[in-house]
């Protein structure tokens, strides 16, 4: 049988990724795909360098376009990234019957809902494990392998990057911004790296995992997102000495008036294997109620590792590409008829635990004021942990920090309460507030 074709739009660190796997374990996939999978053609602006990466028995060719119009592709493969052109290129590769594969969770997220519909109606695929989290197939999973389950939640480690930096920080005690610096160095950070420090991109990949879990549409403009760039040392020290770690996590869970969909630094309890898990690496948690709790753990980016969730897709359709569309696994894991019109929760309406650190005047009655006020709003205490003044401002300092661990309470409960603290003349800085996710 002749291999099925496909058009590569992109050559860069992934797309080299998709070709050199591709060309490297062809005889496997061949075994399990039932046929060959052949990179005819690639678009790429640098048209030199893609010959470099693909030889000259590969067609490269500059204009993206040229690829969707040959009507010998089957498959296009979108690794440009961002919300433009890519959109524009993978709604013409629809419309011109083509399947498509992309890594692109930005496209995904915002548009995802368009550009679903528009594959539904021209009975196309477009497979995306490769968007979330790199090698790690839990799109497969959350849309095949759970599909028997009621999933509950989901909380992930989706962004290598920050991981990064928190596991720097945290083993060698450094500031945010020393260690940011560090990331940028080693290649982990990007020159500008705001997509990933301040939350957006787990954002992205939060937003396609709630869709899948809970049969919703995508929809990203109402995901919470909140970064680390205002995590400090102290912070992740005293989370450490109270028995847990600070971990940047996508969160999304089906609650009794919705779906909580949120992005943030959460304390999680050490003794949780995700609180484990170091370095640029991603680990995904999913309960579910008839399995359990699953976890997914392995490299979230890079080549390779991307390259292995693109191929996949390649041979998904290569298997599925002949069958009638009705019998396809949906996009969104449920039927398309069958979304649900469950709302995205606003973060004020999340119930949640929470740390607060309160950098107070060392002088008496301060604790009882700051605690009375989140008795009057009902918020009860788990912990409170003092820290003298010498480890604060050094001898004879007349601060000192005050960390309280709160049980669970609503956000905007909090929000209040965190107002009438911070207008206390003993509160002398800003109210560090992170939530607190026990993830049992």
């Amino acid at each position: 049988m002749k291999p099925i074709q496909v058009g590569l739009l992109g050559i860069g660190t992934v797309g080299s990724g998709v070709f050199n796997v591709l060309a490297r374990n062809q005889q496997e996939i061949r075994r399990r795909a039932g046929r060959g999978i052949e990179i005819a053609t690639v678009a790429d602006l640098n048209v030199e360098r893609a010959r470099e990466v693909v030889g000259s028995d590969v067609k490269v060719v500059a204009d993206a376009r040229a690829v969707i119009a040959d009507p010998s592709i089957d498959i296009v493969v979108e690794l440009i990234g961002g919300y433009g052109i890519a959109k524009q290129l993978v709604l013409e590769a629809i419309a011109a019957g083509k399947h498509v594969v992309t890594a692109n969770k930005a496209l995904l997220a915002v548009h995802g809902t368009e550009i679903f519909a528009a594959a539904q109606a021209k009975g196309v695929i477009v497979a995306f494990e490769a968007a979330v989290a790199g090698g790690i197939p839990i799109i497969k999973a959350l849309r095949e392998g759970l599909t028997a389950n009621n999933i509950q939640w989901i909380a992930g480690i989706i962004n290598g990057t920050t991981n990064f930096i928190l596991s720097e920080m945290r083993s060698k005690g450094l500031d945010f911004d020393v260690v940011l610096k560090e990331a940028q160095r080693l290649g982990y950070a990007e020159a500008d790296p705001t997509f990933d420090i301040e939350g957006v991109d787990a954002a992205h990949k939060a937003t396609l995992m709630s869709a899948i879990a809970f049969g919703i549409p995508v929809q990203f403009d109402k995901a919470y997102v909140e970064g680390i760039t205002k995590l400090s040392a102290q912070d992740i020290r005293y989370a450490e000495q109270l028995g847990y770690r600070i971990k940047l996590l996508g969160i999304t869970k089906r609650v009794e008036k919705g779906v909580e969909l949120r992005v943030h630094p959460s304390l999680v309890p050490s003794k949780r294997l995700i609180a484990n898990v170091e370095g640029a690496m991603n680990a995904v948690v999913v309960q579910a109620d008839a399995v359990g709790t699953t976890l997914y753990y392995g490299k979230g980016a890079g080549s390779e590792p991307t390259a292995s969730a693109v191929i996949a897709d390649l041979v998904d359709i290569t298997r599925l590409h002949t069958a009638d569309p009705e019998h396809r696994v949906p996009h969104l894991a449920f039927q398309h008829d069958a979304l649900s019109d469950l709302q995205v929760l606003p973060m004020g309406e999340v119930v949640t635990s929470y740390y607060l650190r309160l950098r107070v005047a060392d002088q008496a009655g301060v604790l009882a004021k700051v605690t009375g006020l989140l008795a009057d709003a009902g918020i009860s205490i788990d912990a409170v942990l003092q820290r003298e003044a010498d480890e604060v401002g050094g001898e004879g300092s007349t601060q000192t920090d005050l960390i309280i661990l709160t049980h669970d309470c609503q956000e905007a409960l909090m929000d209040a309460s965190i107002a009438k603290m911070q207008a206390l003349p003993t509160v002398l800085a800003p109210i560090t507030r992170i939530r607190k996710e026990e993830l049992n």
